[in-house]
């Protein structure tokens, strides 16, 4: 289409040039004007021709243009000879010079139509990037990428095939061919150009990886700006997503903050009946003076009364560790906080086999000490609760260069490693643990956040070769991050054993 139109415009500039050259003839032979001024006026009328028409017109123009001028203005006039040699050389000088001006004119005017071309094409591209920044987040940003791509570069149809949503959105009337060629550009991964029928596709990258792909048909487009689009289109589409993640970042952080408020308002309206509850069946039960069924009943409302100020305590404590409020950091003695725990917990751990190995002298941590004793406590306790009864249950302790880890195996059910992060969320519990024991699904997120409140990590490792065994890691000095999973020495390298 675009050879045919330069065509027209070629034999429309020579048909133009051929009849401006005879009617210029005509007034020169009218007016007798000599060789040289019909000469000068002949080179003007070829440099418009060339600079409107191009040079073939130009040269069909020229030739006719020596023609004229030896027939009319050369001697011997009315004929096509020239029996001088100066004239042959100024005929010859003549279309010389005409054809390289007409060349140089012809080529100047090109390199201006190509330049305000490229200014055109740059300012379409500077609108089609404003309108995509512009664009509302809230409005699937491939429709408004193809309205803006119609709208700012006069495109008849395009089409964008998403391949991450697997979804395709066309406009045009000719959108449903195009679709299939989108789809063949990013299935094969290669590019499409077919300047005949006016189609250009591109496949949609984003860090050399395929995204997608666009395919668009208008007989303005070209290489280059078909390149174009598809980069803004891509940028768009990853523009998109980025802010379609951070409004559900932020929607989740509110929503944690709101949950977290809930939990602390509802744990201390909880504590203060709690303790009343409590304070009225201990003293029921130092009365001495219920019997039977009535000091059993006593007996268990206070029983649940404590379990249910263990759960109070464990949302403060939740709370505490979502606004990050830690008591002043001091100097903490894990083997101490381990031998605390084993004795506070020890009626729980009584149906196992239990064994504590850790190094003679393990570096102090400093932190928060009732945290990392909470942290450690929900360890012990969901290895009590999910274990085997009867079988082995091993806290050991290492200090590396800059972390001390902890670690608590046990032998349980094991934990599927699509499962190994989930269980350290909020409220998660593993499908089939609920059948195992009760819960809350609290007691790990605490163990995370209290890891991470003191800049260590906590993780866990599940085989039904080797068990289950969750690492609790903490820096040795303030401030510095467990930023990979240590290794733990074979538990069979420590100096000190104890049996329980």
């Amino acid at each position: 289409m675009r050879l045919g139109i330069e065509e027209g415009r070629t034999i429309k500039g020579s048909l133009a040039g051929v009849g401006g050259i005879l009617f210029l003839t005509y007034c020169a032979f009218a007016l007798h004007v000599n060789v040289p001024s019909a000469g000068f006026l002949y080179l003007l009328l070829i440099v418009l021709v060339a600079l409107h028409a191009g040079f073939a017109a130009a040269t069909a123009a020229s030739l006719v243009a020596v023609i004229c001028l030896d027939y009319y203005f050369v001697p011997p006039i009315f004929s096509v000879s020239i029996t001088d040699p100066q004239n042959w050389l100024a005929i010859m000088t003549f279309e010389c010079t005409a054809l390289i001006v007409s060349r140089l004119s012809s080529r100047a005017n090109e390199q201006a139509r190509i330049a305000e071309k490229q200014h055109a094409d740059r300012t379409k591209l500077y609108q089609l990037s404003r309108g995509v920044l512009l664009s509302d987040p809230s409005r699937p940003v491939n429709s408004q990428i193809l309205t803006l791509v119609k709208q700012m570069l006069h495109v008849e149809d395009a089409v964008i095939f998403d391949a991450v949503e697997v979804t395709s959105h066309g406009i045009g009337n000719a959108a449903d061919a195009l679709e299939i060629l989108a789809r063949n550009t990013y299935l094969m991964d290669r590019d499409h150009d077919s300047p005949g029928k006016a189609e250009w596709s591109r496949v949609l990258r984003l860090g050399g990886k395929p995204v997608g792909s666009i395919a668009l048909r208008s007989e303005g487009l070209n290489s280059d700006l078909a390149d174009a689009v598809a980069s803004l289109t891509a940028i768009a589409m990853e523009r998109s997503r980025a802010l379609d993640r951070a409004a559900r970042a932020e929607a989740s952080r509110h929503g944690e903050q709101l949950r977290s408020a809930v939990l602390d308002s509802l744990a201390h309206a909880f504590k203060t009946p709690l303790t009343t509850i409590r304070a009225a069946s201990s003293g029921l039960l130092e009365m001495a003076s219920l019997q039977g069924a009535e000091a059993t009943l006593a007996g268990l409302i206070d029983q649940e009364s404590e379990r249910l100020t263990k759960l109070a305590n464990q949302l403060l404590r939740t709370a505490r560790l979502e606004k990050m409020r830690l008591k002043p950091a001091e100097e903490c003695n894990l083997e101490e906080i381990i031998q605390g725990l084993l004795k506070e917990l020890s009626w729980q751990l009584s149906g196992n086999v239990l064994s504590v190995k850790m190094p003679a002298s393990l570096s102090p941590v400093r932190g928060d000490r009732d945290l990392i004793t909470t942290g450690l406590m929900q360890l012990l306790d969901n290895a009590a609760k999910y274990s085997v009864p009867g079988s082995a249950i091993t806290i050991a302790a290492e200090s590396q260069p800059l972390t001390t880890v902890v670690s608590v195996h046990n032998w349980g059910p094991v934990i599927r490693p699509d499962e190994r992060g989930k269980i350290f969320e909020r409220f998660y519990r593993a499908p089939g643990s609920e059948h195992l024991a009760a819960g809350t699904g609290l007691g790990l997120s605490i163990t995370r956040r209290a890891a991470e409140a003191h800049g260590g990590r906590a993780w866990v490792e599940s085989s039904a070769e080797t068990g289950t065994i969750f690492y609790f890691a903490l820096p040795n000095r303030s401030g510095q991050e467990a930023d990979k999973p240590p290794v733990l020495p074979e538990l069979e390298n420590v100096t000190q054993a104890y049996e329980m």
